[in-house]
């Protein structure tokens, strides 16, 4: 049985265990609009990858937090609906997209797809 799901262990799955996509290093700009409040949130991402981004900033959203992501870097643009999933006091937060629709889709596509070949 794997070690994750053992009864001889309480451990909870961490981050990690659940991600579903491989992430890089990669940096833009963010903005984050957090839909319940309205208050926006502005930091620089560290990674990326399909299914979600890690913010850098001071200021984290609460957790469960749902917002609207804009991703920005030279002159390509990702805006996405997406859910905070973690977060780490005064350094970010874990950032999972619920929904990226077309066009944003494939410049997020593409941004990965480069990421992947160059690694």
């Amino acid at each position: 049985m794997d070690d994750r799901t053992s009864k001889g262990g309480s451990r909870e799955l961490s981050v990690r265990d659940r991600r579903y996509s491989i992430r890089y290093p990669f940096a833009a700009d963010v903005e984050l609009l957090d839909l319940e409040s309205g208050t926006k949130t502005t930091g620089v991402t560290s990674d990326i990858s399909m299914g979600g981004v890690f913010v850098c900033t001071s200021r984290p959203m609460a957790l469960n937090s749902r917002a609207r992501v804009t991703l920005t870097r030279k002159d390509q643009k990702v805006e996405a609906f997406a859910i905070v999933r973690i977060v780490k006091p005064r350094i970010g937060m874990g950032v999972e997209f619920i929904d990226v629709e077309p066009p944003y889709d494939g410049v997020l596509a593409r941004w990965v797809e480069v990421l992947r070949k160059s690694r």
